[in-house]
C-alpha cells in the first residue's frame, strides 16, 4: 500500500480507538464511504459535498441501533474533518481503497463497532447478573479500566456508580428539603406568579417540603469538565476517574460556580487535600473530597452491611437503570440483518493486513 493509504489507515484506526461506545465519528466515515461506493456522487476533496449531509446518514444508523443521535456542537462534530483527524485528502484515499475492495473499510468500521459493544456487554453483564453478595465495586470498575476498548467509557461508569450510591442513600434515608418563605418585605406577594411557577409556593404557603434527590447532568454529555450531578439541597458533584491533582481541582473550582462542591476521584494524597482546603477562598467551596477507596467501603456497607436488605437491591437497580440509559444495547438480529444486507459478512480482507 502507498504511504498515503497507510496514513489514512492510521488516522482511521486512531479515530476508532479514541471513540466512545456510541461510535459517532467512525460511523459517519463509514456512511460517507458507503454513499460514495454505492452512488458514486461524492467528491471527497469538496468537503461541502458531505460535511452536513453525512451527519444525517450517521444519525439514521445510530438512531436505529442505539436509539439516539449525536447532540454535540456542530463545531465538535466538524472536528472530524480537521487535519489531525480525517481530512478530505485522507478520506479520498479511504474511499478509493474501499471502492476497490467491495466496502472493506465500511465492514471494518462496523466490525469494530460490534466488537466494542460485545466488550461492553461482557462487562455490563457482571453488574446485571450480580446480587448484593457477589457485586464488588472495584472488580466492576476494573472491567472497564483494564479493557482498552472500554477505557473511553470509564468516566461515565464512575458517574453512574457515584450517582447510584448517593441517590440510594438519600432516598432511603427519606431526607427532606424544606423551603421557608420568611419574606419580611412581601416580595413574593408582588411576584406571586413567580412564587407559584418557579418556587412552588402558592399564595397561602409559607413553606414547602421536598424529597431529597441527586440528578445527573446530561446522561450523554461527553464533556470531562463542569458539573456532573447536583442535589436539590445545594450540593454539586464533580466525578473524576483520575487521581486528584491541584491542577484538576483548580479546573473544577473555576468551572463550577456553586459553593458546596464534592469531588469524587480515583485517589488523592493527603497533602493535596490539606492544601486545597486551606487555600483562601477554597475551604468554603470544596465541601469534601471522596476517593474510590471510600466509595468502595460505602458500597460494601450498602450491599452487605446492617441495612443491606433496604439498600442492596435498590442500589444495584439504580446502577442497572443508569447503564441502560447510558449504554443502549445493539439489537443483535437487526444488526446482523444490516451487516448481511450490505454484504459486509462476505467482504474479503485481503490487501489490508491490519483489518
Amino acid at each position: 500500500m502507498s504511504s498515503s493509504i497507510n496514513d489514512a489507515r492510521d488516522a482511521l484506526n486512531s479515530i476508532i480507538k479514541k471513540s466512545r461506545v456510541h461510535f459517532y465519528k467512525p460511523i459517519q466515515i463509514a456512511e460517507i464511504l458507503f454513499k460514495h461506493r454505492t452512488e458514486n456522487n461524492i467528491d471527497f476533496l469538496n468537503l461541502e459535498d458531505y460535511r452536513n449531509i453525512s451527519k444525517q446518514w450517521r444519525n439514521k444508523i445510530t438512531q436505529k441501533f442505539l436509539g439516539r443521535i449525536c447532540t454535540s456542537s456542530a463545531k465538535f462534530q466538524d472536528n472530524l474533518f480537521e487535519a489531525n483527524a480525517m481530512p478530505p485528502r485522507l478520506l479520498a484515499e479511504l474511499g478509493k481503497f474501499n471502492q476497490q475492495h467491495q466496502g472493506i473499510i465500511e465492514a471494518h468500521i462496523y466490525k469494530s463497532f460490534s466488537n466494542k459493544y460485545f466488550q461492553l456487554n461482557t462487562a455490563l453483564n457482571y453488574c446485571l447478573e450480580s446480587d448484593s453478595n457477589s457485586f464488588k465495586l472495584i472488580e466492576f470498575i476494573n472491567l472497564f479500566w483494564n479493557e482498552p476498548g472500554l477505557k473511553r467509557s470509564i468516566d461515565k461508569i464512575f458517574e453512574i456508580i457515584v450517582y447510584a450510591l448517593f441517590e440510594t442513600i438519600v432516598t432511603n434515608a427519606e431526607l427532606k428539603v424544606k423551603i421557608v418563605a420568611n419574606d419580611p418585605n412581601k416580595v413574593l406577594k408582588e411576584f406571586s406568579e413567580f412564587a407559584d411557577k418557579v418556587i412552588g409556593l402558592e399564595n397561602s404557603d409559607r413553606e414547602i417540603s421536598l424529597d431529597a434527590h441527586f440528578h445527573r447532568v446530561g446522561v450523554t454529555n461527553a464533556a470531562d469538565r463542569g458539573l456532573d450531578m447536583f442535589a436539590n439541597f445545594g450540593t454539586v458533584v464533580q466525578v473524576k476517574h483520575l487521581s486528584l491533582s491541584e491542577e484538576i481541582a483548580e479546573n473544577i473550582t473555576e468551572t463550577i460556580s456553586a459553593n458546596k462542591i464534592v469531588i469524587v476521584c480515583k485517589n488523592a494524597e493527603a497533602k493535596i487535600i490539606n492544601s486545597l482546603l486551606t487555600q483562601i477562598g477554597w475551604r468554603s467551596r470544596i465541601q469534601s473530597i471522596i476517593t474510590i477507596e471510600e466509595l468502595s467501603d460505602w458500597y460494601d456497607r450498602a450491599l452487605t452491611g446492617k441495612h443491606h436488605l433496604l439498600l442492596g437491591d435498590k442500589l444495584l437497580d439504580n446502577i442497572r437503570e443508569q447503564i441502560q440509559l447510558e449504554f443502549p444495547s445493539i439489537g443483535n438480529s437487526d444488526f446482523e440483518e444490516f451487516v448481511n444486507s450490505r454484504d459486509y459478512d462476505t467482504v474479503k480482507h485481503d490487501g489490508w493486513k491490519s483489518f
